[in-house]
């Protein structure tokens, strides 16, 4: 910007997007200085470096705004998480997945943990209720939401990560 282009001649723009051609960075300093405006080095990298005649604090402002509403057009998507048991009441599993329903409408992520240990890992019972349990879940879902992933299968707490529906 300004005193700190050292090439000996630069390709000028106008304030107004005009090409105004090759010519001394002298020449063309002295053009900004004329405008009461900047001359900034737009590209270095060339023959001949790309400058711009503009109001350079003017620009930088423009620049934090766009930037500022580019974050805040973001959307971020949170992960919640859902502790049930395995031999989970179907009254308490409906209080959970209305909670559940809950996050997803909000546009967040669900992952329903289920936390196995001790005799309910040996039991014959034990084995097949966490996958059924996953089942009725998805079923109470339906279409308000999609499966993810799911846990592998010989982890200690396995869980089911559910997106919403689009």
């Amino acid at each position: 910007m300004n005193n700190k282009i050292f090439a000996k001649s630069v390709q000028v723009i106008s304030s107004t997007g005009q090409n105004l051609g090759v010519m001394p960075t002298a020449q063309a300093l002295q053009l900004a200085m004329d405008d009461g405006l900047d001359l900034v080095e737009m590209n270095a990298n060339g023959p001949v470096p790309i400058t711009k005649i503009m109001d350079y604090g003017k620009f930088k402002y423009e620049q934090k705004k766009r930037a500022s509403e580019a974050r805040k057009n973001q959307k971020t998507t949170e992960m919640k998480e859902v502790w049930v048991k395995p031999f989970i009441e179907e009254n308490d599993l409906n209080i959970k997945m209305k909670k559940a329903l809950e996050f997803l409408s909000d546009g967040n992520k669900v992952k329903i943990s289920v936390m196995t240990k001790g005799n309910k890992r040996v039991l014959a019972r034990g084995k097949d209720a966490v996958p059924e349990l996953f089942a009725r879940i998805v079923e109470i879902v339906g279409d308000r939401g999609t499966l993810e992933s799911k846990s592998k299968p010989d982890e200690r707490t396995k869980s089911i990560i559910i997106a919403p529906a689009k």
